[in-house]
């Protein structure tokens, strides 16, 4: 297996497929990148250089019991990129990985970065608070971070429902897609997904995403249960200076696996565009 070992000791495992201009993909909480399966088949297959990591305490990274924050989650990347020596590159995240995304590109990215893409992402904020009245309450997360920490097992197997939108009428679930996500999440360490959850819910990327000044393109399903929309996907793609969104009627949060031939498409017109 491809692994780094950044600056504290932590073990980064990555793939890295082809040649050509690289595309980087960031997952998920608490998944890895694995959940990239579909689209990097897809870009390999185009000629592109397709790179995917699991980010620390996740899939076959470290279980680490530090560092499971925004900014190391960067400063990893960023390892990761200068190993690489990766240049001309997109960036594409999804969920927590849009978050890591936007930090890498405003701390890191420079004369490094492309393009980026925010798929589903937290960013700019998900949580309630006085600058952000209509977030998500922290109530919520609290109770995710319970739920994680004592029902792991079967809490992670509930929650692909929503992810999917599987509890949707009409909703055709796939039980493979349900089992893979609950492999990926039982693969990495419940310290690191416990504090995860901090990072991905509190983490304010107003400040990131206005410094940005590279094409950001924004992927948001209408129907995402997990990361809703108004408050994220629709309010990043303005603080931007450089933005496009395209927001789908219907669409859930894990869209780029039930819904990939149409991501995949997107992608693929903005990469080229």
């Amino acid at each position: 297996m491809s692994k780094i070992t950044v600056k504290d000791g932590t073990e980064i495992y990555y793939k890295d497929w082809g040649t050509g201009q690289p595309i980087v993909f960031h997952h998920g909480w608490p998944l890895s990148s694995d959940d990239w399966d579909s689209q990097m088949m897809f870009f390999v297959e185009k000629g592109y250089r397709v790179i995917a990591h699991d980010r620390r305490g996740h899939g076959r990274s470290t279980q680490t019991a530090t560092g499971n924050d925004m900014e190391t989650y960067a400063a990893d990347v960023a390892e990761l990129v200068e190993h690489l020596n990766l240049k001309d590159a997109i960036h594409v995240g999804h969920s927590t990985g849009g978050g890591e995304v936007i930090r890498y590109v405003a701390k890191y990215g420079k004369g490094r970065v492309a393009k980026a893409v925010l798929i589903s992402a937290v960013t700019p904020i998900m949580v309630q608070n006085e600058n952000n009245p209509n977030g998500v309450p922290l109530s919520v997360f609290d109770e995710i971070r319970e739920m994680t920490a004592t029902q792991r097992t079967q809490y992670f197997q509930d929650f692909t429902l929503p992810f999917y939108g599987y509890n949707r009428e009409g909703a055709k679930v796939s039980q493979g897609v349900r089992d893979n996500w609950w492999r990926q999440g039982m693969m990495g360490g419940i310290k690191a997904h416990y504090d995860c959850i901090k990072a991905f819910s509190e983490t304010d990327f107003t400040e990131d995403l206005k410094s940005i000044e590279i094409p950001v393109l924004v992927l948001h399903g209408e129907d995402d249960q997990i990361v809703p929309f108004e408050i994220t996907g629709a309010k990043a793609a303005q603080l931007v200076k450089n933005g496009k969104l395209i927001s789908y009627p219907g669409f859930p949060h894990g869209m780029p696996t039930t819904e990939a031939a149409t991501i995949n498409k997107d992608l693929l017109a903005f990469i080229q565009s």
